[in-house]
């Protein structure tokens, strides 16, 4: 590409890092390519730029990643300005620290001298512990972390501080019972204490580091508008040389357990025989070396970054990657500071080299990530072996996850379970085969999206309750976790959670491909208020990601009887466990799990928790909050069906399958069928209500005795709703059709007239020809024949020109028959296929219309264009894997309808990966953008036009269901992630209705889809049918009858320039009228503006205006019956 190519490039690419593809439409217009001069377009190259092509070429994916890339850094690196300013306030810290006065040598126990307004940062427990300890001014203060190397990124910039504790504060034996820590607690204390006097400061706070409960830090923020700009995170370490490092290796103890359960005891830690007896403290020794190496890793980490600006750029996007999937805050958390270690490993084991992009860094630690499992082999940064050292073993048998600093003494990943690395590990290869991928803007997607765990895990549950906290205690007990408890300083989260962890991971193996926890996080909290218990993490969040396919199975089957490992499948089910012959012979342990449906199945790992958890560490059910199938209640039909309808949605197409058996074998046609293809969602899973097989009750209906049908009676309610469910049956070509548009209607009513007779005949099936269709009875369903004929649209383009020529032009016939014979066929038979692939799309898709529907705008918006929105969401799921459960698909549908650029973004959905050059319709689509649809579509089939999206939604439905999705998602993360907000998840299922006009109030009574409504009414009244029966002989019932329907369609041929008309057609109980603004302008007097308007005078003239009073009563006229009441909301008419 040339320099002029380059150089209009650069803002499409800022606005595509900035929001990228996914921002909400802007008010700003679409882009447009620059147009330049020819001068401009073929100036050579400057060598400056042909060396950036060159590097461009050899570095990154394309130039579109290289500018989003250095966009990217633009927006997350720090300004020279702010850095001033951070040096300027850091050396006020710095001064302030020497004026600290010292305090009089006091017992540790003794902490009169603080005064009132601050108190410990320290979880005092127990209370007990001997030493002394008096203030002395730190001897230097150093900045470590981030900010020195410059990898420190926005959006919270932390600046860690190193405050060195004097020698003379500390005496022998402080490594023992927490007495280090404690004296370090007290330390911040006091300076927080003189701190909090200071005008430089906007806020002095506490926090845990990495919420670890052994390490408080103090913040500190500037005074005025500049208090969000920085955090200075003090940290306070010992001298160099307090203590000996070889004290603390992971296999040493330096919590006596009699000091921690307070029991009495002899001289503490005597001879080293006794020392023998105590069980190792690695997390403590751990808290306690990390102090002592601050300043070393500073130095190591600040030769790897010199002469390596490559690094700097891959620790920004390493770190944005970190934050958008939720993993670099809380404890065991991969943090900024561990991401750094790991890429100045690389750059030792030189899988990286300093002549390196910063993508190229990204690249591969994502690589070095996905293949390297540190739960099994740890790495270590020593350069030199020495023997005194302990060895990676003894690191792996203290620690999930080993990754040991160059010193030889610290795991940087000591709190992290292996959980969340195989957690960092799935995503890296997840993200590895995103970037792989030409399909997808790998940039946009890894780098813009976040990651929330909703609508990353299929299935979510919370531990939660004010009490549980004590079962967590009650399992650290059963589990015999007290050597962890002691450990980690009583954070019985910490020390429960890997097992707890390991417990589900080993139950649900096989089910799922992931089980992740949140990171247990702590706020910040006032330093006068007493520092947060462990109880007060708030519910811990376990995330599953499912293997599709498996998650579902109903049976566990187990190693055979005889064999050793038996007993401990047994142990491990509990009483679950039973034996069982199964068909091969073998006798074998198996569990079962209780499921009849579908969507019971959906939810046997909520079965399994419940029961490891209740088995293994005593926690009850009442204490596990499972958000696994909370929404799927407004697409359940009955009250005694216990399924989701999936079954029901089978059984339709069974009979359907059947039908068109039948009808390929009819004997007597004069052309033979060749094709019998369904369109009707429910051939593609997709119906929000599935039909129920129904006989009619002849004595609720008025019966047309000449004819054996039946009509709705006046005096009863209104026969449930019986829905034809169309099938197109093509017909074979001949000579003999004839070429007349009128001919061949004429014709294809003689075929529904001669099928009706054959199936009649030859299959006893109760049929109904009409004149465009043939209704046909069948195992309680009505099904409704079309017969099609292939060259039909075509004859229907023909054109004669007045010169007497022939040609041919879409017209709106034969675009609207091209549609139902050719493309709703092709579609269904698609989605039928992703169905198959992908179980619960047909779910989602239901909870997904079901959504619109309760919106008021299913009339807006076609279901084929709903169920290829989701299908988007299985096709392309990227960064996420596709849903496994219909709740997860209908989160990250919300989300695709809020946050998709539709105005500048076609929709490419690949239906049988039928598509391959992706930006040719792009390109396309921004040449022609002003003259298509709003909402764009693309399909295999559909390059150009978005068929489905062509009439509607118009740009102002777009935008009212925008701001509902967005709404919705926002309402319903809060609901579903927090477990003690026990509100009604059908909220966002309850649409808005102060936005309307006028309401019309309908009579239930003749609301055939009454039962269908989202709060289901508490009594119904008899529709006059027998579900789930069917016999052969019946009379004809009323297909397709809503009078609801009936009567909104008279309101829009009559009323449509004045208003518009809104409804829930699943059993809604009011009609929302808009009124037009534009219809309320006074229109000049003339005879054909009257309709609907009356005369009045405006300045002398007469004009026309709504006559409101005379259309509300209209209203009413037209539905008498079926209309309540017309309540009129607003004075917006009032001219």
């Amino acid at each position: 590409a040339g320099p002029g190519a380059r150089e209009d490039r650069v803002p499409a690419a800022r606005s595509a890092a900035r929001g990228g593809k996914r921002a909400a439409p802007a008010g700003a217009g679409a882009l447009q390519p620059v147009k330049l001069s020819r001068a401009e377009l073929y100036k050579p190259p400057t060598s400056e730029e042909l060396s950036q092509l060159k590097e461009t070429e050899d570095l990154f994916h394309s130039s579109l990643l290289r500018l989003q890339i250095e966009e990217l850094l633009k927006e997350v690196t720090l300004k020279e300005t702010k850095k001033k300013k951070i040096d300027a306030f850091l050396h006020e810290i710095n001064s302030l620290l020497r004026t600290i006065p010292e305090t009089p040598d006091t017992e540790l126990t003794d902490q009169a001298w603080l005064p009132k307004g601050v108190k410990v940062p320290f979880l005092q427990v127990p209370f007990n512990v001997k030493g002394r300890f008096r203030f002395v001014p730190p001897t230097e203060m150093k900045v470590v972390g981030s900010y020195l190397l410059g990898t420190c990124i926005k959006p919270e910039v932390n600046v860690d501080v190193a405050v060195t504790m004097p020698r003379e504060i500390f005496q022998d034996k402080d490594n023992l019972n927490q007495r280090y820590h404690r004296k370090r607690a007290l330390y911040l204390a006091h300076i927080a204490q003189h701190f909090s006097k200071e005008k430089l400061f906007g806020s002095v706070k506490f926090a845990y580091m990495n919420s670890n409960h052994l390490k408080p830090i103090l913040l500190l923020r500037p005074q005025g508008k500049d208090e969000k700009m920085v955090t200075v995170r003090l940290l306070a370490c010992p001298a160099p040389g307090l203590f000996k490092p070889s004290r603390f290796y992971p296999s040493k103890n330096n919590v006596r357990t009699a000091w921690f359960m307070e029991q009495s005891t002899p001289k503490e830690g005597r001879p080293s025989s006794v020392n023998r007896k105590f069980p190792p403290t690695p997390h403590y020794n751990n808290s306690i070396l990390c102090d002592m190496v601050l300043v070393s890793h500073l130095h190591f980490l600040s030769s790897a970054t010199t002469d390596f600006p490559g690094m700097k750029d891959g620790l920004a996007l390493l770190k944005v990657w970190l934050n958008q999937r939720q993993l670099s805050k809380g404890l065991g958390c991969f943090s900024g500071f561990l991401v750094s270690m790991l890429v100045a490993y690389l750059l030792m084991k030189r899988k990286i080299v300093k002549m390196m992009s910063g993508y190229q860094v990204l690249r591969s630690t994502l690589q070095f990530l996905a293949t390297t499992d540190l739960s099994v082999m740890g790495i270590s940064l020593v350069k030199d072996v020495d023997a005194s050292l302990p060895v990676l073993d003894d690191f792996h048998q203290a620690f999930e996850v080993v990754f040991v600093d160059p010193s030889g003494l610290v795991n940087l990943c000591a709190d992290m379970t292996a959980s969340k690395y195989h957690q960092v590990q799935f995503e890296a290869k997840r993200s590895m085969e995103i970037l792989d991928d030409r399909m997808v803007d790998g940039f946009q997607v890894l780098l813009m999206t976040a990651k929330p765990m909703l609508r990353t895990f299929d299935h979510v549950f919370h531990l939660f309750r004010e009490e549980w906290l004590f079962l967590l205690q009650g399992a650290c007990k059963k589990m015999q976790l007290l050597n962890e408890l002691i450990d980690w300083g009583g954070n019985y989260v910490g020390a429960a959670l890997p097992f707890i962890v390991s417990l589900l991971a080993r139950g649900l193996a096989g089910r799922a491909l992931l089980v992740a926890h949140s990171l247990p996080q702590i706020p910040e909290w006032p330093i006068d208020a007493e520092p947060p218990k462990h109880k007060d993490v708030g519910p811990l969040t376990f995330g599953l990601l499912f293997v599709p396919g498996f998650a579902d199975s109903t049976l566990e089957k187990g190693p055979q009887a005889d064999h050793p490992e038996a007993l401990d499948f047994r142990t491990f089910w509990g009483e679950k466990a039973e034996l069982r012959r199964f068909q091969d012979g073998s006798i074998c342990e198996a569990v079962v799990w209780e499921a009849n449906t579908v969507s019971q199945k959906r939810l046997i790992p909520e079965q399994i928790i419940k029961h490891l958890l209740k088995l293994h560490a005593d926690i009850p059910e009442s204490s596990i909050c499972y958000m696994g199938a909370l929404l799927e209640s407004v697409i359940r039909t009955g009250k005694e069906v216990s399924g989701l309808g999936e079954e029901a949605m089978v059984n339709v197409v069974c009979s359907y399958d059947d039908l068109s058996r039948k009808l390929w074998n009819l004997k007597g046609l004069p052309l033979t069928v060749t094709a019998v293809q369904g369109v009707h969602p429910a051939f593609r899973y997709t119906d929000v209500f599935p039909p129920i097989p129904m006989k009619p009750i002849y004595d609720f209906h008025t019966r047309v005795k000449t004819k054996h049908l039946l009509l709705p009676s006046e005096e009863k309610p209104c026969p449930a709703y019986i829905a034809p469910l169309r099938i197109i049956c093509h017909m074979e070509g001949s000579g003999q059709w004839p070429q007349d548009k009128e001919a061949i209607k004429r014709i294809k009513a003689a075929f529904h007239l001669q099928l009706a007779e054959l199936l009649q005949q030859q299959h006893q099936l109760v049929c109904r020809p009409a004149v465009t269709h043939t209704d046909v009875y069948k195992d309680g369903y009505v099904f409704r024949l079309q017969v099609a004929y292939h060259r039909e649209p075509l004859i229907l383009k023909e054109v004669v020109t007045p010169e007497g020529m022939l040609k041919y032009q879409d017209t709106e016939e034969s675009r609207q028959l091209e549609l139902e014979t050719l493309h709703l066929p092709y579609l269904t038979s698609s989605l039928h296929g992703l169905q198959q692939q992908y179980p619960v799309f047909g779910s989602t898709c239901r909870l997904a219309k079901r959504w619109v529907s309760a919106q008021l705008l299913s009339d807006n918006i076609s279901e084929e264009c709903v169920d290829l929105l989701v299908a988007f969401l299985f096709l392309h799921p990227a960064p996420f894997t596709p849903p496994s459960s219909p709740q997860v698909g209908f989160l990250r549908f919300l989300d695709l309808l809020a946050t998709f650029d539709w105005k500048n973004n076609p929709l490419i959905v690949n239906l049988n990966a039928g598509l391959t050059g992706e930006q040719a319709i792009k390109n396309k689509f921004v040449a022609a953008r002003s003259r298509l649809p709003v909402m764009f579509i693309a399909t295999p089939k559909d390059h150009g036009s978005s068929m489905w999206t062509q009439e509607q939604p118009s740009a102002q439905i777009l935008q009212r269901l925008l701001v509902l999705a967005s709404e919705s998602l926002r309402v319903l993360e809060k609901q579903l992630m927090d477990p003690l907000n026990r509100q009604d998840v059908k909220l966002v299922f309850r649409p808005p209705l102060d936005f309307y006009d006028v309401l019309i109030h309908l009579n239930p009574n003749q609301i055939p889809r009454h039962l269908e409504s989202v709060d289901r009414p508490l009594k119904s009244f008899s529709r006059g049918v027998v579900k789930n029966s069917t016999s052969v002989k019946i009379l004809f019932p009323v297909v397709d009858y809503d009078p609801v329907q009936c009567y909104l369609q008279e309101l829009r041929d009559a009323f449509s320039d004045l208003a518009l008309f809104f409804y829930d057609k699943h059993g809604g109980e009011l009609i929302a009228v808009l009124w037009k603004p534009s219809s309320f302008q006074p229109q000049p007097f003339k005879v054909s503006n009257m309709k609907g308007r009356m005369v009045t005078t405006l300045n002398n003239k007469l004009v026309c205006i709504p006559n409101v009073e005379a259309i509300l009563e209209d209203f009413e006229v037209l539905g008498e019956g079926l209309v309540k009441r017309v309540e009129a909301r607003t004075e917006k008419w009032t001219i």
